[in-house]
């Protein structure tokens, strides 16, 4: 066949098939238009899922009689005039392509008016028809579009929509995201004769929280901390949920950028990479934010449906990203941020107490010193010895001592306060009962001393590796071939983490110098548990790097476990490490480490009071 012209009819009907996918896509085009003319209320109305009927009625700018016809036509915008335009669009549409697309392929009706016309004017095209000559119309000030019968002139294209209520479904979706997106700006959506959305405006913040109330529940907002970050010409706002609220699907992640809502891969990775050592193997966090910057660092026209964005300075914006919400994660712990409880959150990390503040490991002359003074020696930790004394229980003498050192704990604690409150037994050798001033506390012992091992760990790794010792005699630990191997590939990490080691034939391992924590009677036990556990985690542990990956195993193999009797000193200790401790509201694992019933609630369930 020859090379020729396409008809401008064809041309049109393949660019609307770019640009309009389903009816949503026609009220995603005609709801940014209405933004970028400054509306300040949009109402929709659609009828069967918006295949007979979509009509949107704005506020805004309107558009002058002259420039109607021209509305329609392909490649005709008032948002750009040169290429340097291009370069900073603050708008959300720019292409002049969405009421052309339209109407090739529905029947379009487009009123408007402007503040300082007499009366407005309408104009219709059907088909992608020329359209005749502007008539006067009733319209307060602003802009009616009205489209009917999508897709009548291709039946093929209607065959592929789906039912109504799924593409009413579609509609919704998009009007949250853009309700999400636009908390200045009111928005009412209507189906028929009933009403699926009504969001007024407000002031920013407070109509934005009662969007994402409305949005994603009032228990997102409830389990969520607020987020305002500026550096230079960007800003980082909005809400993220806690480690808790994770979800099994990432479908509460929501992007903003400059007002446009996007699934940008840059911005969803630096959010994971924020969570990943406060999650749960395979879960995901849910968020609500919004980035703000200079539109000459942005590019919005790097993908065909607006969704991706790219970015100047792409590694400054990912690293502000994670270290933004890095750091209002790492205040979820008693008494920083958000308690399982709490629904008031405040955002600023408390100043974090250094280890030997509080008591607990520290600088020892020798590793024997250190085991010595130190309530977790893993050696009691694993086989009961050391500082336990026979059946648990403690005398008076004891529970005196206790309440001296708690107060000689107490006084290194910003503010005297105790969120965890003060320890009064242990239940089955796995959680810690405590009472605090707002009622019961519960403690899961092993996941609380995990986080706090964790955290230690990786301190000291990023500073010069953790302190270790070193041995008289090498421990020698049996191993397969194989997992022997695995050992040497990764030596590095081990000799950062507090080990030397090498291989004494196929299956010996040598120890000769182990962390200063670890006590020499139980590493060869732990030394095995970390490497079983690491090859069964390689390549889906929610951490990523590998060191993290090793530390948080040796964290969780190194820690208290269960049917540990605790004395009452141990338990004071481990509860004002928990709040001195980032990230103490869960275990590496993501799984919470404590609870909390307040008096109401224990009153409640005596009934109390009735």
């Amino acid at each position: 066949m020859p090379i020729q012209h396409l008809p401008e009819a064809l041309i049109d009907q393949i660019a609307a098939g770019e640009v309009i996918e389903r009816p949503a896509s026609v009220v995603k085009e005609l709801v940014e238009n209405a933004l970028d003319a400054g509306a300040r209320r949009i109402d929709i109305e659609v009828e069967r899922g918006g295949v007979e009927l979509v009509r949107v009625r704005d506020d805004g700018s309107g558009i002058p009689g002259e420039e109607l016809a021209l509305a329609l036509a392909r490649h005709a915008t008032s948002k750009i005039r040169s290429f340097e335009d291009l370069q900073h669009v603050t708008t959300l549409g720019f292409r002049g392509e969405a009421l052309p697309s339209i109407a090739a392929v529905s029947r379009l009706r487009l009123t408007s008016r402007t503040g300082a016309a007499a009366h407005a004017l309408e104009i219709s095209s059907e088909g992608g028809s020329a359209p005749a000559a502007p008539r006067p119309a009733a319209q307060p000030p602003g802009t009616t579009v009205e489209v009917r019968d999508l897709f009548f002139n291709l039946p093929a294209r209607r065959k592929f929509l789906r039912s109504d209520a799924t593409e009413l479904a579609h509609i919704v979706r998009l009007m949250e995201r853009l309700a999400l997106s636009r908390a200045d700006v009111s928005l009412r959506l209507k189906s028929g004769a009933r009403v699926l959305l009504n969001a007024p405006a407000g002031e920013e913040m407070r109509a934005l929280a009662d969007r994402v109330s409305d949005v994603l529940g009032a228990e997102f907002l409830a389990r969520a901390l607020p987020i305002e970050h500026t550096a230079g010409p960007v800003r980082v706002s909005g809400f993220i949920a806690l480690p808790t609220a994770s979800r099994a699907q990432p479908d509460e992640q929501f992007w903003f950028v400059n007002g446009r809502a996007v699934r940008d891969r840059l911005l969803l990775n630096a959010a994971r990479l924020a969570y990943r050592d406060v999650l749960y193997g395979g879960r995901h966090p849910a968020y609500v934010l919004y980035l703000k910057l200079d539109p000459q660092l942005v590019d919005v026209n790097a993908h065909p449906a607006k969704l991706e964005v790219r970015f100047r300075e792409s590694r400054q914006i990912h690293d502000l990203i994670f270290r933004t919400l890095q750091r209002a994660l790492a205040a979820t712990r008693p008494g920083g941020a958000l308690a399982p409880d709490e629904s008031a959150p405040a955002l600023a990390p408390a100043a974090i107490a250094a280890p030997q503040e509080l008591g607990l490991y520290a600088p020892a002359a020798s590793a024997r010193g250190l085991f010595e003074r130190s309530p977790w020696a893993v050696s009691a930790a694993m086989n009961g010895a050391g500082a336990l004394r026979d059946g648990g229980q403690e005398s008076v003498r004891d529970v005196a001592r206790h309440g001296m050192a708690a107060a000689m704990v107490r006084e290194t604690l910003p503010g005297g306060t105790l969120p965890l409150g003060t320890p009064i037994a242990q239940l089955h050798g796995i959680y810690i009962l405590a009472q605090s001033e707002e009622g019961l506390v519960l403690v899961d012992m092993h996941a609380a001393h995990e986080r706090v091992l964790y955290e230690r760990f990786k301190a000291e790794y990023a500073a010069s590796g953790v302190p270790s010792q070193q041995l008289l005699e090498p421990i020698v630990v049996e191993l397969k071939p194989h997992d022997l191997e695995a050992v040497l590939q990764q030596r590095a990490e081990w000799e950062r983490a507090g080990f030397e080691l090498d291989a004494m034939g196929p299956r010996r391992l040598a120890l000769r110098r182990v962390p200063a924590m670890l006590s020499t009677s139980d590493v060869s036990a732990i030394v095995r548990a970390v490497v079983a556990d690491l090859e069964l985690e390689t390549g889906s542990h929610h951490l990523d790097s590998a060191a993290e990956r090793f530390l948080g195993t040796l964290a969780c193999r190194s820690a208290i476990h269960a049917q540990r009797r605790l004395t009452l000193p141990e338990m004071d200790r481990l509860l004002r490490e928990m709040e001195a401790t980032e990230r103490a509201n869960q275990c590496n694992h993501g799984r919470p480490t404590w609870t909390r019933l307040t008096l109401a609630e224990l009153d409640q369930l005596f009934l109390r009071g009735r």
